[in-house]
């Protein structure tokens, strides 16, 4: 095998960085990464059905004689496998930076972070023998540059009103008589942490029995907690909003690497996890679609695909910047992985409630660089749940693609959500406050059904009273004088506007 002819593996091109300093590099430095293999047989959807996890890894899963064949590969440049997950489809691999170099034909830098800390980065492709180019799908962890961005913003000022998670629960018409007890809620997180005492401080403060909320590590990352100023905020929110909807769920905390591996190998624990066996999973992390590898879209697009298979529901965080999505090209942008057909995005609104509890909620949007996200995917074909939607082309490409986001939820901080981090109480806001807003919903829903709600998409598509639309407001960048409006029916600000309701 070593002598045979490599091949280029599909999807992993990377740009050349720019715009960092240089930093050493030792190449005996040993370092993890993970690869991903095929699926012993093609993944269809059957809406309404859902697999176990043994007849998902029986059917689904890597097999065996793709990882031998890989292995023999691995032993050739002295790789050592530290853990292979048929279910996972993933094999973490550990080596020195030279080896790793030689196995797959990359030139790995060094590379200085702005406030410290170094990194990796390669450029090019990523090269494989060619006999393994039908069984490899990606390799991750090469480059281990930051990936993604929490997505909540802390409110500048004095809110015009603020909420609590129990409060928003009410006046949404979250279901009553159920607390999520017997469901899991999953929460990734790419940095941060929590402090038990803040949980039991807040909890308390809410009246309500504080959620047992469980750390699970992926990848060597710990749950850190630091300051009230770092993704504590992001963490702290996440936990604080999904249990004050639903306290009696258990939380599991994924903490992990804000790297491509990272990220992937966190939401393929999650969805595989038969221990903690979360049946929600919330995400609050993301980047524009072109900030990705192809490899890294299409693995991690498939491990969600794998979570609707499994009865699985993810939330994600749409965004925080407008159409642009942070990008400063003069084009409009979506996030990943809100821009996933297997996920549930979440946009923003601004919610304002009357002394007689009348209900204002429009677009969240309040500055040049303050907005929900959404848009149309540059990447992910128009899904069928979304054919009868009226999703715009994108305004970038033309491109006929799937819309961001389904759904939305208060997330203006100027309307924004009461939490307590690192002992100090703040308001914040931003899609990273739905996303678990709506993975409450989800265990609240899922209590009450006495069963997974599952992979919601085409449900609430086919029956769009589920949500109450939001017709007012916009998304435009100014940067760039492009984005969309609101209006009757789904729109790529709010979606189908706020769920409350979940029949199927």
């Amino acid at each position: 095998m070593k002598n045979e002819p490599k091949v280029a593996l599909p999807g992993s091109q990377k740009a050349p960085i720019a715009g960092y300093q240089s930093a050493t590099l030792s190449k005996d430095e040993k370092v993890e990464i993970t690869i991903r293999l095929r699926r012993k047989r093609p993944l269809e959807i059957e809406q309404g059905s859902i697999m176990t996890h043994e007849e998902y890894e029986q059917q689904h899963g890597a097999s065996a004689d793709d990882a031998k064949l890989v292995k023999g590969f691995l032993r050739e440049y002295h790789l050592q496998l530290v853990e292979f997950s048929s279910a996972r489809r993933s094999m973490m691999v550990k080596g020195s930076i030279a080896d790793l170099e030689a196995a797959f034909n990359v030139n790995l830098e060094g590379r200085a972070q702005e406030g410290g800390g170094n990194f990796r980065a390669r450029s090019g492709e990523i090269f494989i023998p060619e006999s393994l180019k039908a069984i490899i799908t990606g390799v991750f962890g090469l480059d281990n540059r930051p990936v993604a961005r929490p997505m909540f913003r802390a409110a500048a000022a004095t809110p015009t009103h603020s909420f609590t998670p129990d409060q928003l629960s009410k006046i949404y018409g979250f279901p009553t008589g159920v607390n999520g007890h017997g469901q899991t809620i999953g929460i990734i997180e790419l940095g941060g942490g929590f402090k038990k005492k803040d949980i039991t401080n807040y909890f308390k403060s809410l009246k309500i029995k504080a959620p047992a909320v469980k750390a699970v590590l992926v990848d060597k990352a710990k749950n850190s907690p630091t300051n009230a100023n770092s993704a504590d905020g992001e963490v702290m929110l996440d936990i604080e909003v999904a249990g004050g909807v639903a306290p009696g769920a258990k939380i599991a905390v994924y903490f992990t690497l804000n790297t491509d591996k990272g990220f992937l190998d966190a939401i393929t624990k999650s969805v595989h996890d038969t221990v903690n066996k979360p049946a929600v999973i919330s995400i609050s992390w993301g980047s524009a679609e072109v900030n990705w590898t192809s490899q890294a879209l299409t693995n991690m697009n498939e491990a969600f695909k794998s979570a609707a298979a499994l009865g699985v529901t993810i939330t994600v965080a749409a965004g925080d910047s407008g159409s642009s999505d942070s990008v400063n090209d003069g084009k409009v942008h979506v996030d990943f992985p809100a821009s996933s057909p297997y996920v549930l995005a979440c946009g923003g609104t601004r919610l304002e409630v009357a002394a007689d509890g009348t209900l204002t909620e429009t677009v969240w949007h309040d500055s040049s660089t303050s907005a929900t996200g959404g848009g149309v995917s540059d990447v992910f074909p128009l899904p069928d749940y979304q054919s009868d939607a009226n999703v715009p082309l994108s305004l970038s490409s033309q491109f006929k693609g799937r819309g961001v986001p389904d759904v939305a939820g208060d997330a203006d901080p100027d309307t924004g959500y009461n939490v307590l981090v690192d002992g100090q109480q703040f308001v914040i806001g931003g899609t990273s406050a739905v996303a678990p807003l709506m993975a409450g919903f989800i265990a609240l829903i899922n209590q009450q059904r006495g069963k997974p709600a599952g992979y919601i998409n085409p449900v609430i598509y086919a029956d769009p009273g589920l949500c109450r639309d939001i017709v007012s407001g916009d998304n435009i960048t100014t940067s760039t004088n492009l984005g969309y409006q609101a209006g009757p029916g789904w729109d790529a600000c709010t979606g189908l506007g706020v769920l409350s309701k979940f029949t199927a």
